[in-house]
């Protein structure tokens, strides 16, 4: 396992973290709380140390609490804010009692409050400042909430989706996210699932409790159709799931990419076969290329990455 600074904090993240949300039974089919906590013990012996969890997840808080006693100093905990019945501290406060803590190493709004909603930011920095959060950030969605969150906030992470057929919002931020600072955390690299190259346009998502299964028979042929665009990346890596897991880690911002764990057999893939590598610049030029085909850019930032290539060329 590598690990990576995130962005100005102290903190030293692993590559990859464990992604709690499969293991609470919401919203990925049932679970096994004994496989569960095997693979939280597996993570910790490959040298996994961020995990990362929410109460909207189920039972994922309490069963991430099970396991860190005794090895709470081990682990880099996260967890977020969903919204709550009375208050964001009155939320805290239930969470630490459910994961035996008395700090959350990096706590995430769940999304970037603005307008009335932005009183959540005072009432974050008070409790990181009382010491009952290490450091704070958001989970967020497209480019205005990058750009809200380096011109009007001073949080410290960013929690966004990147993955092969995902490069908005992140990649266009990239110096913006290192001159400010901010710590990324990456989710969704496997897209749901799909860009681990097990599925296929005849595929059919008949468990109702899966997130596969929300997603419409064209949204899902769609998605089966850009994935066969990426294969060309197995000859390289033996895998598309091995790529795609390696491609946010590919550039420098990034500290470490969330991969949703509930086996041991998958903890062994996130975290013994994932870290330690990540992509050539010049299969990275190709995935751009192919992203541009699929229409993954918009046609100003491609004029613009035209333009620079252009610029630079000998």
């Amino acid at each position: 396992m590598r690990y990576r600074k995130l962005g100005h904090t102290d903190l030293s993240v692993s590559e990859t973290g464990f992604g709690a949300w499969g293991i609470g039974g919401q919203s990925y089919g049932a679970v096994d709380k004994r496989e569960s906590l095997r693979a939280l013990a597996v993570a910790e012996e490959l040298g996994c140390n961020f995990i990362d969890t929410a109460p909207v997840y189920g039972e994922s808080e309490a069963i991430v609490g099970e396991f860190l006693r005794g090895r709470r100093d081990k682990w880099i905990l996260a967890s977020k804010f969903s919204g709550a019945r009375d208050s964001l501290s009155a939320e805290v406060e239930r969470q630490l009692q459910r994961l035996h803590t008395d700090v959350i190493d990096v706590y995430q709004i769940h999304w970037v409050p603005r307008g009335k909603d932005a009183r959540l930011y005072d009432e974050l920095y008070r409790l990181k400042r009382d010491g009952k959060l290490r450091y704070v950030g958001v989970s967020l969605y497209n480019l205005k909430d990058i750009d809200y969150v380096i011109d009007h906030t001073a949080l410290d992470t960013i929690q966004v989706p990147c993955n092969l057929l995902e490069p908005l919002p992140y990649l266009p931020r990239l110096q913006r996210i290192a001159r400010r600072g901010l710590g990324v955390i990456v989710r969704s690299s496997l897209k749901g699932g799909f860009l681990t190259g097990k599925y296929t346009h005849a595929t059919r998502f008949t468990d109702a409790n899966d997130q596969r299964g929300k997603l419409s028979q064209e949204d899902r042929r769609k998605l089966s159709e850009q994935v066969e665009t990426m294969r060309f990346l197995e000859h390289a890596q033996g895998a598309l799931a091995l790529a795609a897991a390696r491609y946010p880690l590919s550039f420098a911002q990034t500290a470490t990419v969330i991969l949703g764990t509930k086996t041991e057999a998958q903890a062994r893939f996130n975290f013994g076969e994932v870290p330690g590598d990540t992509l050539t610049d010049a299969t990275l030029q190709h995935i751009r290329r192919v992203q541009g085909q699929l229409g993954l850019w918009p046609a100003a930032w491609r004029l613009w990455l035209t333009a620079l290539k252009n610029k630079l060329r000998p």
